[in-house]
């Protein structure tokens, strides 16, 4: 769901955080389980990868070949960015 021109949050660097450039996949799994760990991701997405014997290994193979649960992750991780970015409280 893109973002409208008003809300177009950028990080550090200056570049807008919802292009996720230069992001990597396993990043984006890092950033998450610290800020909502492996339980927080399965009750947000409802992911296997997340739920059974759940690591970054495991989930990258996941979300590398299956594009829907990928969108899904990386939607989460920009949310969870621009509030960051925001000074609010993460989704």
């Amino acid at each position: 769901m893109p973002f409208p021109a008003s809300d177009e949050a950028r990080d550090e660097s200056g570049r807008l955080i919802r292009e996720l450039h230069g992001v990597t996949l396993a990043h984006i799994i890092e950033y998450l389980v610290a800020a909502y760990g492996w339980a927080g991701l399965d009750e947000r997405l409802r992911m296997n990868c997340f739920a059974v014997n759940p690591s970054v290994k495991s989930s990258l193979s996941f979300l590398r070949r299956t594009p829907w649960a990928r969108a899904k992750v990386e939607d989460l991780y920009i949310r969870a960015r621009t509030a960051e970015v925001r000074g609010r409280k993460l989704p």
